[in-house]
């Protein structure tokens, strides 16, 4: 549907005053530190994109020191000791999802670190596994191979769209959130009024904070840089309640102006994962491993010869998270 500029209007003022109606939420979930595994499950499961990647359980990712934690951060990585066989399993990761399931939340990710590197595919994200397409998915954080900026991506059951303009911070890239369209890029929108929010850039500033909101109504994410003196105090302090809508322009937003979010959004888990090269249409995959996006990148060889063959090139290959806060 294509909308007049008298109907974005009122579309907007109707948006703004559902989210003034529902904008506190309270605190139900803290995660911190040592919290992590007893939030989390690790999912030692075959990767379902198909990436060169081999995903170990708790208690190996502890001895191989993939994962460890102190009094307040949480770090989980990737191998980077080990050259593998061409025909051998893929290079070690972790990929955790959270015991808990969410339906109109807020959650506030305090990030210090994201993978990075060639071949890399960090992604936090949403979604309910054993009801995909069908329980939606919201991908908060996810990017490829060091390209900046981060991209945030709706993916769903067919008769969700997204309108081409819309109040947000991003730009959209794709407007139809249906994964049995154009490969299933999804409806997805990148951060471009910040390149530090995705890889590299990222990690130079010591990261910063991510928030993303789901109602009925609309989903929308916000980034604010470490130093960033504008972001709301009560998203990045972990206080006991907060008001989203003191927290400005989001960065992404997804209205549901043609697209039911009710019906087609369950209770999803949060999941945290580093793969690689991953190869298969699933969510939002045959990208990193893609070669015309490899070669795009800048980065050497093909995606799934260099991943093999160069252990150190992962070293930066971790997340490190001070929190994880649900409000609902």
């Amino acid at each position: 549907m294509k909308l007049n500029i008298v109907n974005v209007s009122v579309a907007l003022a109707s948006l703004a005053g559902s989210a003034l109606a529902g904008a506190v939420y309270t605190l139900s979930d803290n995660i911190v530190g040592e919290g992590f595994y007893s939030s989390f499950n690790f999912e030692a499961i075959p990767d379902p994109t198909d990436g060169r990647v081999t995903y170990v359980n708790q208690s190996t990712a502890q001895m191989l020191n993939l994962t460890y934690s102190t009094s307040n951060t949480f770090i989980m990585r990737a191998d980077d000791t080990t050259v593998l066989t061409p025909s051998g399993p893929g290079r070690n990761s972790v990929r955790i999802r959270s015991n808990s399931q969410y339906t109109q939340h807020v959650v506030v990710f305090d990030m210090q670190h994201m993978p990075e590197g060639c071949g890399t595919w960090p992604a936090v994200w949403e979604t309910n596994e054993s009801n995909w397409p069908a329980g939606g998915e919201v991908d908060i954080v996810e990017g490829v191979n060091n390209v900046e900026p981060n991209q945030s991506t709706l993916h769903t059951s067919p008769n969700c769209t997204m309108p081409n303009s819309t109040a947000q911070l991003g730009t959209a890239v794709s407007t139809n959130c249906d994964t049995a369209v154009d490969g299933n890029s999804g409806c997805g929108v990148q951060l471009t009024e910040d390149y530090n929010s995705f890889g590299p850039g990222f990690n130079s500033i010591n990261g910063g904070w991510y928030a993303m909101e789901r109602t009925n109504s609309y989903i929308q994410v916000w980034f604010w840089e470490r130093d960033d003196e504008s972001a709301p105090f009560d998203a990045t302090t972990g206080a006991s309640s907060i008001d989203t809508n003191l927290w400005g322009t989001p960065a992404a937003y997804f209205p549901n102006t043609d697209c039911d979010l009710a019906s087609h959004f369950d209770a999803n888990n949060i999941i945290i994962n580093l793969t690689f090269c991953e190869l298969m249409q699933r969510t939002g995959g045959d990208w990193a491993g893609n070669s015309a996006v490899y070669a795009a990148s800048g980065c050497p060889s093909d995606c799934v010869t260099y991943v093999d063959n160069n252990p150190t090139a992962f070293t930066n290959a971790y997340f490190q998270f001070s929190s994880i806060n649900v409000y609902t």
